[in-house]
This record gives C-alpha cells, structure tokens and sequence, in this order.
C-alpha cells in the first residue's frame, strides 16, 4: 500500500486508497471481465466511498519502468505505469497487506533518480494537460495540479519526498486560493474562483513544466 496511506497524509472523503498487487503473470483478457466485476462489488461494498485504486504489477515485468500495467481507478479499468515517484513512496513509507514488504522486493531510488522520474512526469502527463488548458477548468484537475507542482518543485531541488499537505505550504498561487486549497485538503467544501483557479494552476504548471525540461537538458 503506497500513496497518503503510506505516508500517513490521508484525508477521509478527500485522499483515494492506493494499493499495488504483484501478480504471478499477465492480467489476461479472460479475467479482465472478472476484474472489473470484483472491483465494481468492493466499490459498492467494502470500499464504499475510498476510491480504491489498484495497479495490478506482473512480478516478471516489475523492472520495467515504461510498462503499462491494469489499474482499477475512479470506477474504470485502464493501462498505466508504475511510475518512479509511486515506486520511491513505496520503497520509503509503502507498508505490504500481505506478502513482502515493498523494500524487499523494489530497489530504492537516489536523489537524482527521484529527480529523474519527477522530470518524467511533468514531460509525460503534465506536458499534456498544459497544451490543454480548458482541462484546468474542472476544479479537481486545478487542485491536483497546484499541490503537484509544489511537489515537483520541492524534489527538483531536494531530492526528496513531500506529502500534498505539506505541499500546500509551497503553492505558487495568491494567498486566498492557497488558503482555499488548504481547506479544501482538510476536506471542507469550500469552492475557489473555477476561472481564476484554473487560470492560476494552468500557469504554474506551464511554468514548472518548462523548468523542469530545463534542467532535464542540462
């Protein structure tokens, strides 16, 4: 289990539920219908209300940064990475459910290999979303975005982890929509301009996508 669970930053109705399951092969497409319907069974259940999310790892394939793994989130199944920031938090806070613990069966990451897969993401999914800015308009992808960036920042120059709590301290935003933001995190419902939020975080995230190609190049 990684994420804010493992970190201890998780905020009830606020933080999803991360988990990593290492699978003894591939998740074949005779038992992606059994998937799904497991999952669907917990989100109605058990995990009523967690936003469980869950990436399913072929053990063989665990070394392979760029692959494409089956990864239940937000109510759908998809293909994404482990990515190296995953795998760092994992490695450093991650707890096992069952089985070994994270440590025993992923390497750790140095400082500039924590930089590295920073740099990955913002020249990855971030530099997407920037070409994209009505997609800054929906409130969660400008909240997501400003506490990103903050983090991103942070391991640029530290090499080091930061929780999104944390990171709300190192917004690049005006005070009020900061403040906002914080409450938001605290699960509050208080709402921010949509239009001047989403303007705010566009911007920053342009900003720190651009610097952080920079120093990719360098």
């Amino acid at each position: 289990m990684g994420g804010s669970v493992a970190t201890g930053d998780w905020r009830a109705g606020v933080s999803d539920l991360d988990v990593v399951a290492l699978v003894d092969g591939p998740v074949l497409p005779s038992r992606v219908g059994e998937l799904v319907a497991l999952h669907r069974s917990l989100d109605d259940g058990a995990a009523r209300g967690l936003a469980l999310g869950c990436v399913y790892v072929d053990v063989a394939k665990l070394s392979a940064l760029d692959r494409r793994h089956p990864t239940w989130t937000h109510g759908r199944l998809v293909k994404r990475v482990l990515s190296g920031v995953a795998r760092a938090e994992l490695v450093r806070h991650g707890h096992a459910l069952v089985g070994r613990a994270p440590g025993e069966v992923l390497p750790p990451l140095s400082p500039d290999e924590l930089r590295a897969a920073v740099r990955e993401e913002l020249a990855g999914y971030w530099t997407w979303a920037v070409h994209r800015p009505w997609l800054w308009l929906d409130p969660a992808i400008a909240d997501l975005g400003l506490i990103t960036m903050a983090r991103a920042r942070h391991t640029l120059a530290t090499g080091e982890l930061l929780t999104k709590t944390a990171a709300i301290a190192h917004v690049d935003a005006p005070a009020r929509l900061v403040e906002q933001l914080r409450h938001r995190r605290a699960g509050s419902t208080v709402r921010s301009p949509r239009l001047r939020a989403g303007a705010v975080a566009w911007r920053d995230a342009r900003r720190t996508v651009r610097a952080g190609g920079a120093a990719r190049r360098r």
